[in-house]
């Protein structure tokens, strides 16, 4: 797939005592994220670890730019997000590919336009109105799912996945789009132990190919620290670590985790398999 589409060189990341709070929250209501100040590197690769409720998915929609901070500077390649003009703002999201655990995945669009939609920044109005027509890039859609295994779910419509193939269709998208700062959320949550690995091979493996710089949200400790050189640990809407993962212990784990067991691939489901009723039963009772 690399040679398909090769990326320049990843965003370089820089977080200045950023302080957020959720749009929608009251406005007594605790900030999301406090006081963080942290720098990634062009081409790195980090995982996000922490209970639940610590502010992963806010910490990811920060670089993403669709959450705004109220306080503190978000930096890519030293270039104030908040800061630039309207225009150079969404270019500059155009080279991010942000992906939810849930992809927003249209349900009765084929799966094949729905990975194509991954090249949207980088094609001109008529281009991506053609390709909703007529999906000229076929191949190369079929390409990005022979590598999660999905080649022969080309031409179905989405809402005939199962949830972890609708994971792995969004997770797809990636490796089409021209961006160079992938951001992950949790993408293991619908998988089963044989797929996250693929899953967490193909997104580390692509990115160190391009240059892309990769940000991973996850809930499994145990595939944290041993697909990534570097672990941020998130708890209360602060860093609690950052470090490389060698020297996560277990002391750290447990504090970060007091109030909950330390979780890993054990908790990983069987949903790849399930029925898209069935999927979408458990995720209305899912917490994140």
């Amino acid at each position: 797939m690399t040679a398909a589409l090769v990326a320049q060189q990843g965003f370089s990341v820089g977080l200045e005592a950023i302080t957020a709070h959720h749009p929608t929250a009251l406005a007594q209501a605790p900030a999301c994220l406090e006081r963080i100040s942290l720098t990634i590197s062009a081409g790195e690769q980090v995982a996000v670890i922490g209970p639940s409720g610590a502010g992963k998915t806010s910490f990811l929609a920060l670089m993403a730019a669709t959450l705004k901070p109220t306080q503190g500077s978000v930096l890519l390649d030293n270039q104030s997000l908040w800061a630039l003009p309207k225009p150079m703002l969404q270019a500059l999201r155009g080279q991010v590919y942000y992906a939810p655990q849930t992809p927003p995945l249209p349900p009765r669009q084929r799966v094949v336009t729905s990975v194509l939609a991954g090249r949207l920044p980088s094609q001109t109005l008529w281009q991506s109105l053609s390709s909703l027509l007529y999906p000229r890039d076929a191949g190369l859609a079929a390409q990005a799912l022979a590598a999660f295994d999905l080649e022969e779910k080309l031409w179905l419509r989405v809402d005939r996945l199962s949830g972890g193939e609708r994971q792995r269709v969004g997770l797809a998208r990636a490796l089409l789009s021209p961006a160079r700062l992938w951001l992950i959320d949790e993408p293991l949550s619908a998988l089963d132990p044989k797929r996250a690995h693929q899953v967490i091979s193909v997104l580390t493996e692509e990115a160190r190919a391009r240059g892309i710089t990769l940000i991973c949200s996850l809930h499994q400790v145990d595939f944290a620290l041993s697909a990534f050189p570097r672990v941020i640990g998130l708890q209360d809407g602060r860093v609690a670590f950052d470090l490389p993962a060698k020297e996560v212990d277990p002391a750290r784990l447990s504090d970060l985790y007091a109030q909950e067991a330390i979780p890993d691939s054990s908790d990983l489901s069987d949903e790849d398999d399930a029925s898209p009723a069935s999927v979408a039963a458990r995720d209305m009772v899912r917490c994140r």
